[in-house]
């Protein structure tokens, strides 16, 4: 049975990270480096593992130096540690900025209002957050 390849988009949603983030992590020796070089590199089964046990022990409140800590002091107790079996469903959303600093996050499987009622959010949104609306004229 051939070993299962993953690229990099593919371990990161996996994971439930971004690609930053597995990048982070191998620079910063959390997870091994990739197999292969260049445009043919991937992660394995290995990697995949790795990410899943540095995210349980990232849920139980340790910090990233805490859990580099752990792994590189006793490996067989770093297998030990909680784990997550399998990576947490992840929902994707379309996001919407509204104003400055407001954005509107809406499910994939939800229908987006019509852009008119949408522009009437965002100017709602301008008026009550930050003072700031293309319809004061109309209030004149």
């Amino acid at each position: 049975m051939p070993e299962t390849r993953y690229a990099i988009g593919d371990l990161a949603d996996l994971g439930g990270v971004s690609r930053r983030t597995v990048r982070y992590y191998v620079q910063e020796g959390l997870i091994p480096q990739p197999l292969g070089v260049g445009r043919g590199n991937h992660y394995g089964q290995e990697h995949l593992d790795r990410l899943l046990h540095v995210k349980a022990l990232q849920e139980t409140g340790r910090t990233l130096d805490e859990i580099r800590q752990v792994l590189d002091a006793n490996p067989a107790r770093a297998a030990a540690l909680p784990r997550i079996a399998s990576p947490l469903p992840r929902a994707t959303y379309r996001r919407i900025p509204l104003a400055h600093g407001v954005e509107l996050h809406v499910s994939d499987d939800v229908r987006l209002p019509s852009p008119g009622r949408l522009q009437e959010l965002a100017a709602w949104c301008r008026l009550h957050f930050i003072g700031d609306s293309d319809d004061e004229d109309d209030n004149a």
